[in-house]
């Protein structure tokens, strides 16, 4: 019993003890900045119900290069962007709206209404989650169209 003191006593001057056991941690609450809470879409249109059925988050990371127009496409469902880098211009097809997105902007993309996204000058890289439902699909092409992605 007594040759257990000196080894602890050893560890404890040469510190091969944890360090996590030694120092405190600080328990705090973070800050957080609201990027977007919306009801509606960039270009005015209600978000009209939720799925009942089991929910499915998708994120991605967009990257377009300069000068470049996705094609026509519509959401079936809720989602919300981030411009990570760039510019991005959204335009609603039907109704000719259109509204340009910087680096640092959150928006809320339309739902069931075809539009299209394009860059600037530079490449552009945006964030999107989507609040999917198993086995949907994020993004539907217009007729004729190619895929966003």
């Amino acid at each position: 019993m007594h040759r257990s003191v000196p080894a602890l006593a050893a560890c404890l001057a040469f510190g091969s003890i944890p360090a996590s056991s030694v120092h405190a941690q600080v328990v705090a609450s973070g800050h957080r900045d609201i990027l977007l809470q919306a009801t509606h879409s960039w270009n005015g249109m209600a978000y009209e119900k939720y799925p009942t059925t089991q929910p499915e988050l998708m994120m991605i990371r967009l990257t377009i290069p300069a000068h470049t127009a996705l094609p026509w496409h519509t959401h079936p469902v809720p989602n919300a962007g981030y411009v990570l880098q760039g510019q991005l211009t959204i335009h609603d097809r039907d109704s000719g709206k259109t509204e340009t997105f910087h680096q640092g902007d959150a928006f809320a993309e339309s739902v069931n209404d075809i539009h299209r996204g394009e860059s600037g000058d530079t490449q552009t890289v945006v964030l999107l989650t989507y609040a999917l439902t198993p086995g949907t699909q994020p993004s539907i092409p217009a007729k004729g169209e190619k895929p966003e992605y």
